[in-house]
């Protein structure tokens, strides 16, 4: 365990260790008591314009029934709904919740696994309230 005077890491290292804990989730798979699990897969991929980070990833939430409820990856492009005059720009970071697919804005390993995690206790309070 990395521990500072200060009780915190700074930004920049926080940062890496995230990505290093992210790295070691692939292929995790997660069961939760209530029926639903997670699942990661994550990998370090060569840098490219579609990929600017590095890490090919998908995090995806399953219910009872194995159909996926939530998902962020980067497997594939979208194009966000068209604005009157804007570029048609393809985004390749998104998320998935039930049928509704919008662009994600990947900050670094660490928001992802955080935002990722928020979005799974709200969707699974409002299910099972």
């Amino acid at each position: 365990m990395i521990t500072m005077e200060g009780g915190s890491l700074p930004k920049s290292n926080n940062a890496d260790l995230g990505l290093e804990v992210l790295l070691e989730l692939d292929n995790e798979i997660f069961p939760m008591e209530n029926g639903f699990w997670t699942k990661f897969e994550v990998k370090r991929v060569e840098t490219n314009e579609h990929i600017p980070h590095g890490i090919k990833y998908s995090l995806t939430l399953h219910n009872p029934f194995n159909t996926r409820v939530l998902g962020y990856d980067n497997a594939h492009g979208i194009k966000p709904k068209k604005k009157k005059y804007g570029a048609k720009r393809v985004i390749w970071d998104h998320r998935h919740e039930k049928k509704i697919v919008e662009p994600y804005e990947f900050e670094n390993a660490a928001q992802l696994m955080e935002d990722f995690w928020t979005d799974v206790e709200r969707i699974i309070s409002e299910l099972h309230g």
